[in-house]
């Protein structure tokens, strides 16, 4: 079994809902593993309500280096590190992960890297690299966004979850999220083209041609999200029978 809890689901600058963040917690065999799908400058107070306990994460996912979805990184390690941590904690992500943990929390924290406390391992999972670790597989595509994205996706036990991160599918991210029971993607607009962004019914189109069962629309244009929630009716229509959802932060779903 599989658990979907969406910390945040806003787009950078959204003064109502908390960047786009997700937990996923999972069992392999005994024992349990949770991880964090992107931590924007919203994402350690919505991680600390809902887990306090600050050896429970096991690793972070980190899609692109724009700031609502890495910056909250200094401030999730040096809680960690008030906390008496011990428990190492993998960084997973495209090239420079690394190189970006270090820089970002000596800026935010000098110092602080060598005085942790706990050990950070760091996993590169590039495109056609296949990467296992903690019961999980872990395959990434290059989505289209300003910034160099990789859409994730994650299998275990014939479970699999597709999240996008930021930007517009390509074919190549099309084919790693066929056969997803679960799509997570940005729908920054409805339709209109925007450089860089998914859209409402792009979103849609795309989660039926790849067989997912359900597609949970993030990272809306926070003018634009009350729209889309407006006319949900018109876009389960179009989804058929596609489980079509726009999650609230603290909302769950169980694979």
């Amino acid at each position: 079994m599989i658990e979907v809890f969406f910390l945040g689901v806003g787009e950078a600058f959204d003064e109502k809902l908390p960047n786009t963040s997700i937990l996923i917690r999972y069992r392999a065999g005994a024992i349990p593993v949770t991880l964090l799908l992107d931590c924007g400058f919203t994402a350690p107070p919505q991680f600390w309500r809902e887990e306090p306990d600050a050896d429970i994460l096991d690793g972070i996912w980190i899609s692109h280096f724009h700031g609502d979805h890495c910056l909250g990184i200094p401030a999730l390690l040096v809680r960690f590190w008030e906390e008496g941590r011990k428990k190492s904690l993998t960084l997973l992500g495209q090239k420079g992960i690394d190189t970006f943990t270090r820089t970002s929390l000596d800026l935010a924290y000098p110092g602080m890297y060598e005085r942790l406390g706990f050990p950070l391992n760091f996993r590169e999972v590039e495109p056609e690299k296949e990467v296992t670790i903690f019961g999980l597989i872990f395959q990434s595509a290059v989505a289209s966004h300003s910034q160099r994205d990789l859409a994730l996706r994650i299998d275990a036990q014939e479970k699999s979850i597709y999240y996008s991160g930021d930007g517009k599918a390509t074919p190549e991210s099309m084919s790693l999220a066929k056969g997803s029971q679960l799509i997570i993607h940005e729908a920054f607009a409805i339709e209109a083209e925007i450089p860089g962004h998914g859209t409402v019914t792009g979103s849609i189109k795309m989660a039926k041609e790849c067989g997912a069962s359900t597609l949970a629309l993030v990272h809306i244009q926070r003018k634009v999200r009350s729209q889309v929630i407006d006319e949900m009716q018109r876009f389960k229509q179009m989804a058929g029978s596609l489980n079509l959802m726009v999650p609230e932060p603290g909302v769950s779903i169980m694979l």
